[in-house]
């Protein structure tokens, strides 16, 4: 059963195409079934008892493909600047941060993989905001540095649960 769960992640990536099309609309219903396929992909995963370590890599790797891929369009078209669509992405700066920590310090081989809270309300915020920016809406500087502050949230979590992993092995 981790085929429905997986499609539901992969459909993501054609989902981004939509966003060449300058339709409002279109883009819209892209970003609602991204931010759907998102919520229910793992609630399926886990009432099946089908999690995978693929869908554990590819469900957040198809909300980064989706969202980058926004954001270049929307970059492209002038509708948000760099420096906004770099703190839309801050979070996964910090992802590899952690990455490099878990390499430096050997534990890589034997992290358990999770997603973290700041790490999904971050991803839901992303969503939300290429709602925003496809229905024209100009959000408040402010906003983009929550992106940041998530970010770091987020790095402080994967810190304590590597942390909290080392000491109890």
């Amino acid at each position: 059963m981790p085929i429905v769960s997986n499609a539901l992640s992969l459909i993501r990536a054609p989902l981004a195409f939509v966003f060449l099309q300058q339709d409002p609309f279109l883009r819209m219903v892209a970003v609602f079934l991204a931010m759907l396929t998102d919520s229910i992909d793992g609630y399926i995963a886990r009432k099946t008892h089908s999690t995978s370590l693929f869908g554990a890599i590819i469900d957040p790797l198809m909300d980064k493909f989706f969202v980058y891929f926004a954001l270049l369009v929307f970059l492209q078209e002038n509708a948000l600047p760099l420096w906004a669509c770099l703190a839309m992405v801050s979070r996964d700066f910090f992802l590899i941060a952690h990455g490099a920590y878990l390499h430096y310090s050997n534990k890589w081989k034997t992290y358990k993989f999770q997603s973290v809270r700041f790490g999904k309300i971050t991803t839901a915020l992303q969503f939300l905001v290429l709602g925003g920016l496809t229905l024209g809406y100009t959000f408040p500087q402010g906003l983009y540095m929550i992106f940041i502050v998530f970010g770091i949230f987020a790095f402080m979590e994967l810190l304590a649960i590597s942390v909290k992993a080392s000491t109890s092995t």
